[in-house]
């Protein structure tokens, strides 16, 4: 996998890491931007991204994984699309957003009715809530752990029990499933936590990540009881606590 992480992310590389089965790696770039706010540096990273290719160079990548959910929600549903359309072009391997893997995640549960942890400002947030509309979900509660004392970065400052916090706000089983958005927040010891195969899957936009590329290199089918099995911990949960164990 080549995957793309913005700048200042210190969540997309470890996280992806455990997440990733036997057999299968990744090479790392940045989408970098000297845009002043969040939304500008956003916007900044899709239509650079093309020329980021270069990054790679001729390595033998098999997927393009671009670990940026925030971008999407500013271009939107169909510059979206048309961006993946040519970068796949220039890549000459598919090129997955996060965003759109979340939109193929929710579709293979038959998820409606989606509940958020969201990692962002509400500006972004209302954004967010925009896209997820556009692709005919029905948003349901939206908890926040935003960060805006950070002298870091507001999101990518977050630790694991912002998110655990933020879903404890939630009324879970009233929805078909919950996302924690962003990829800057980590996530995984919070979904390790919250598993319940008798209840809603809970997500993350890394988890998401991940699991559609590992079905794109393998030429699988985006069925439900994969996504489940990911969503349950399988084979990544082990890799988890063998990481926190060190």
């Amino acid at each position: 996998m080549g995957v793309f992480t913005p700048q200042a992310n210190t969540t997309v590389e470890p996280e992806m890491q455990i997440l990733l089965p036997p057999g299968f790696s990744y090479i790392n770039a940045r989408l970098t931007s000297p845009k002043k706010t969040i939304e500008g540096r956003l916007v900044d990273y899709y239509d650079s991204l093309e020329s980021s290719l270069k990054q790679f160079a001729n390595a033998p990548i098999d997927v393009l994984a671009i670990g940026c959910t925030g971008a999407s929600y500013l271009v939107g549903r169909e510059r979206e699309q048309d961006l993946v359309n040519r970068w796949t072009k220039s890549a000459g391997v598919p090129a997955i957003t996060t965003g759109l893997a979340v939109v193929d995640a929710l579709t293979a549960l038959r998820a409606k009715k989606i509940g958020f942890v969201s990692c962002y400002p509400p500006s972004l947030t209302e954004a967010s809530n925009r896209y997820w509309n556009s692709h005919g979900f029905e948003i349901g509660q939206v908890a926040g752990s935003f960060n805006k004392d950070s002298n870091f970065h507001p999101i990518y400052s977050l630790l694991a029990n912002n998110a655990s916090e933020a879903l404890a706000q939630l009324s879970v089983e009233k929805h078909d499933a919950i996302i924690l958005l962003g990829t800057g927040m980590p996530t995984l010891q919070t979904i390790s936590k919250a598993i319940n195969p008798n209840g809603p899957p809970v997500l993350s936009c890394m988890l998401c990540l991940a699991w559609r590329c590992v079905q794109s290199i393998s030429g699988r089918d985006l069925e439900e009881d994969t996504i489940k099995a990911w969503s349950n911990g399988e084979g990544w949960v082990p890799r988890l606590k063998a990481r926190q164990a060190r």
